[in-house]
């Protein structure tokens, strides 16, 4: 079979060719960007970051599967896919090692904004010692919006710090509070109640029809005033001019982004002036992560190859 990666070969840290070792006897190509202009030929795609179209179905002469390398599938047109008789599957967050990762690199945001590590570089600088002061983690409140793989491996890794730890879930939040034994837990229209208690509001759901725009101009003015807004998710949740404002205004005291409103993001913008931690994408690239996924894409492909009906596929 011919399978195409759309990335560049070295996209997270070398994960086609960690693939493509493990299935010797297919042939792999790669776009070299997220764009896909040409399916001709084409058995699997493994889309990444890029869009998948009607339109760009239609370029496709035998596809069998397009499976996602991760949890993402917002920009695939999954319906198109499936009338034209193409599995789609993507890599559930909690069965590849992905979720433990992304969890980290939320609380390696969440501790580097509170203990200030802009000024810490300064003070180093300034060969100043003792400064600057930071905020403890301890007895704050966390909102984690979204409760799926990434929101329960963050509410284990944060008990340990003394957090007050609430959060919101799609559906049965009654029973999500007892099961994950959280102080409180709100539904879709219970996000004002979460954004005014929480002082480190947590991003850990889907990018949908339901949740684009989700922190807006008038939800931030909802959050705790100085408090910190961290996104693991996906970019299209924040509004960027709201963003960039409550920033200026100092409303937030500051944000950790693994995602952006465009990816990659220009790193001349004059939004990164501001109180920001950025990291290029790379929540769930970790060594752990990158394996669990890597077997989870390889077993669908041969799955496919064996004209077997592949796992995890969207709903």
């Amino acid at each position: 079979m011919k399978i195409l990666f759309a990335a560049s070969v070295d996209a997270w840290g070398g994960f086609f060719s960690r693939v493509k070792t493990l299935l010797p006897e297919h042939e792999f190509l790669a776009t070299g960007s997220f764009n896909i202009f040409d399916l001709s030929g084409i058995d699997v795609l493994i889309p990444t970051m890029s869009r998948v179209t009607k339109d760009t179905l239609k370029t496709a002469d035998c596809p069998r599967l397009i499976q996602q390398c991760g949890a993402g599938l917002e920009l695939v047109d999954v319906r198109a896919a499936r009338t034209r008789g193409i599995y789609v599957a993507n890599v559930p967050s909690d069965i590849s090692g992905n979720a433990d990762s992304v969890a980290e690199i939320a609380i390696y945001f969440m501790i580097g904004l509170s203990r200030n590590v802009e000024m810490m570089t300064a003070s180093l600088e300034k060969r100043i010692m003792g400064a600057p002061m930071g905020i403890a983690l301890k007895g704050r409140t966390v909102g984690i919006i979204g409760l799926g793989g990434i929101g329960k491996a963050l509410i284990n890794r944060l008990r340990p710090f003394g957090v007050r730890l609430i959060g919101m879930k799609q559906s049965d939040p009654d029973q999500a509070q007892k099961a994950l034994g959280l102080t409180w837990v709100g539904g879709p229209g219970d996000l004002e109640i979460l954004l005014k208690q929480s002082d480190y509001v947590v991003l850990c759901l889907p990018l949908n029809s339901n949740s684009q725009g989700l922190i807006n101009e008038t939800t931030i003015k909802m959050m705790k005033r100085g408090s910190f807004l961290v996104n693991v998710s996906r970019g299209g949740l924040m509004d960027y001019g709201a963003l960039k404002s409550a920033l200026k205004e100092k409303r937030l005291a500051g944000a950790g982004l693994d995602v952006f409103w465009e990816e990659p993001p220009d790193p001349r913008d004059d939004i990164f002036q501001y109180n920001i931690m950025a990291t290029p994408h790379i929540g769930g690239a970790t060594d752990v992560s990158m394996q669990g996924i890597a077997e989870s894409v390889v077993e669908n492909i041969r799955l496919i190859a064996r004209g077997e009906t592949p796992v995890n596929q969207a709903d």
